[in-house]
């Protein structure tokens, strides 16, 4: 009567102590018998250990023996409170026997233990979980009997299960495993989410979870794919059922459950049948074999009506006429797979191994009110190449041809479910949703480098095209309108026909000063430097009476006479008044433009001594000088004199006062001109 959760495998399996992991009673006892295939050796680890060691193991105790029966001989015996057993217990022969014996105590917890063959090696009990490892990824092995009432899940594939969650419980729950069986599994370890679903899934119930720091999912053969009920691949006409639902509703009209009503997630009724006992079915045609892994299943979905199935067998054939029942391997009774709890939830069940065949048969065994379901079938494309005959062995004449006809079906379904399958359409290989930590750093890196050095190598293109397309825009813009060919040897010789470099004539002796010379001058000393007795007129830039064609000018040379570039003073050329080909004359009417006028109004007799100079042009550097005080002054001091001679004289080669537009000015005649030595 000591004896607890126990799940006794073909491979593997899991026991504990009565009432574990709480204390467990005084006085009890228990012995399991473990057997494993002939030739191989069992292999005990502990998952915990806890028991009263006040009396040095003589009334309570866990006792391993070599083989079964009176002639078992002992491995070891063992107690103690929170002993901890490093390795694990490993027997002689195919057979270990495990006592348990509990005397008079007041704490202690018993144990739990899981077994395997010895070529697991890498065995863990029921209640190890992701935390207890640190590798991103690894494999384990999961006995059986982890679906165990003291052990919580929270979570669900794919999004991944927390980290506290039991590794083989959750096994179990994402049909990586068989609790009947256990396995392998591979697990990876991924950054956790905020919030985990719960579901019901294979009859273990995933709690909904908080927070946590990390999470883990499964590795998988890839084949949980849908199978065409909800999308329709599967015809109407391939959904069969062994009665239809009808009622008559409020109105009189007529409802019908149709079978083809039972496509997941489908809004609308579900299919009913007409009678609920248990020799009800929905039957579908895959119209070829398929590997079916899985069936998700729920109840009406109609809240006026409260109908589900609790319970349920599976049937499958080749030919619609000879049926199989689904059994696990190694079990000796059908499997009842557990179905809905309520009408809304998806629950979902796995087939460990899957079922290989075309047609497929839900039978309902439980259900609530009446049998009602909608329902999706998981797998993938099968297909095998052109198989051996198999020859069945002649069973054993006698009269039972019932045992006969079981014996071959039993042979026939463990060579299926044994067959190596070959996929014709391929399907993806279904992995964890996330990737380990490792990974993920490798993945982020590239995601900023990328980014960054694609923007790095953009920005040095366009930086090349713009500076390329400057420079032809410039150099296009420099042929249309830059100064002429012989004015580009440098900056300074492009603005030097815009400044004065001849002064005016004193009678007939010319004084001609170089542009440097006056830009570097004070706005006061310009005017001393320069003979301002007669004003020689400058090329104009457009229209007007020209000269011969010098450096500066960009008219056209006249016909007959050949443009000369040796000539190093343009303004010492004889004036010749002709009218250019290409230039408009000025208007008789209209004033003719003269070099801006340049005067030294110190030595006017109507100015005060010490007077500033008059200039048009802008003194040199950025200081422009005073000009509107002193014009002021020069006005008035024109209009009211009367015995000074005025400002301005009888134009320069007219022979008296003309119109006040046909006027060309000269410098006034009365004013004294100063020579000023270049030492100044």
């Amino acid at each position: 009567d000591g004896c607890g959760h126990t799940v006794l495998g073909p491979e593997s399996g899991t026991l504990a102590s009565i009432n574990y992991p709480r204390t467990s009673p005084n006085s009890t006892v228990c012995e399991w018998e473990i057997r494993v295939k002939p030739g191989q050796r069992v292999q005990l680890k502990f998952g915990d250990f806890d028991i009263d060691d006040s009396d040095s193991c003589h009334s309570s105790y866990l006792r391993v023996h070599n083989g079964i029966g009176p002639n078992r001989t002992e491995i070891g015996k063992y107690c103690g409170f929170g002993f901890q057993m490093d390795g694990l217990i490993t027997s002689k022969s195919n057979e270990v026997t495990v006592q348990f014996m509990s005397g008079i105590h007041t704490s202690g917890r018993g144990f739990l233990a899981a077994y395997s063959t010895t070529g697991k090696s890498d065995l863990i009990t029921c209640l190890d979980n992701a935390s207890h490892f640190h590798e991103p990824e690894f494999n384990k092995y999961c006995p059986a009997g982890c679906v165990i009432p003291f052990a919580d899940i929270s979570g669900t594939i794919p999004h991944g299960y927390r980290d506290s969650s039991s590794l083989c419980m959750a096994g179990v729950h994402a049909g990586v495993v068989s609790n009947t069986l256990g396995g392998e599994i591979n697990v990876v370890i991924s950054k956790g989410i905020p919030y985990y679903e719960g579901s019901l899934a294979n009859n273990v119930t995933s709690k909904v979870g908080p927070l946590s720091t990390s999470l883990f999912t499964f590795k998988t053969s890839g084949c949980y794919g849908t199978l065409g009920m909800e999308s329709g691949v599967i015809p109407d006409s391939h959904i069969t059922s062994s009665s239809i639902l009808e009622w008559p509703n409020q109105t009189g009209q007529v409802n019908i459950w149709k079978p083809e009503n039972a496509r997941l997630k489908r809004i609308g009724p579900p299919w009913a049948a007409f009678i609920s006992d248990e020799h009800q079915w929905l039957q579908i045609d895959l119209n070829k074999e398929k590997k079916i892994t899985g069936i998700i299943t729920t109840g009406s979905t109609l809240a006026e009506h409260y109908y589900y199935v609790s319970a349920y067998r599976i049937l499958y054939s080749d030919d619609a006429q000879k049926w199989t029942v689904y059994r696990e391997p190694g079990m000796g009774k059908d499997k009842i797979f557990q179905g809905n709890t309520e009408l809304y939830q998806e629950v979902r069940n796995n087939f460990i191994p899957p079922i290989i065949a075309r047609f497929f048969r839900i039978n309902p065994l439980k259900w609530h009110h009446k049998i009602a379901m909608k329902v999706e079938l998981l797998g993938c494309q099968f297909s095998i190449g052109r198989a051996p005959k198999i020859t069945l062995p002649a069973p054993p004449q006698n009269k039972n041809n019932e045992k006969n006809a079981d014996f071959v079906d039993d042979f026939i379904h463990s060579l299926k479910t044994s067959l190596q399958t070959d996929k014709t359409t391929f399907t993806p290989e279904i992995k964890n949703t996330t990737v380990t930590p490792s990974v993920t750093k490798d993945v982020a890196l590239a995601a900023v480098l990328v980014p960054v050095l694609v923007m790095v190598f953009t920005t040095l293109i366009l930086t090349l095209v713009c500076a390329w397309h400057w420079r032809n825009r410039k150099k296009k813009t420099e042929g249309t309108y830059d100064l002429p060919y012989w004015d580009r040897a440098g900056w300074w010789k492009g603005m030097k026909q815009f400044f004065p470099t001849k002064s005016a004539e004193h009678e007939e002796t010319p004084v001609r000063y170089s542009s440097s010379e006056i830009s570097h001058l004070r706005p006061r000393e310009v005017p001393t430097m320069l003979q301002t007795e007669s004003a020689e007129y400058a090329q104009p830039l457009v229209g007007g009476i020209v000269g011969t064609l010098h450096q500066r000018s960009t008219f056209k040379p006249e016909e007959g006479k050949k443009a000369s570039y040796d000539d190093l003073d343009p303004y010492n050329s004889p004036i010749q008044e002709v009218y250019h080909a290409y230039a408009e004359p000025l208007p008789v009417t209209g004033p003719e433009y003269a070099t801006p006028i340049i005067m030294d109004m110190s030595s006017h007799p109507s100015t005060p001594l010490g007077a500033p100079s008059i200039s048009t042009f802008k003194a040199a550097g950025n200081q422009a000088p005073p000009l509107v005080g002193t014009c002021n002054k020069l006005l008035s001091r024109t209009d009211s004199a009367s015995s000074a001679q005025a400002l301005y004289d009888i134009p320069k080669g007219q022979p008296g006062p003309g119109s006040a537009d046909q006027l060309m000015y000269q410098v006034p005649q009365s004013m004294a001109h100063p020579t000023v030595s270049k030492d100044e």
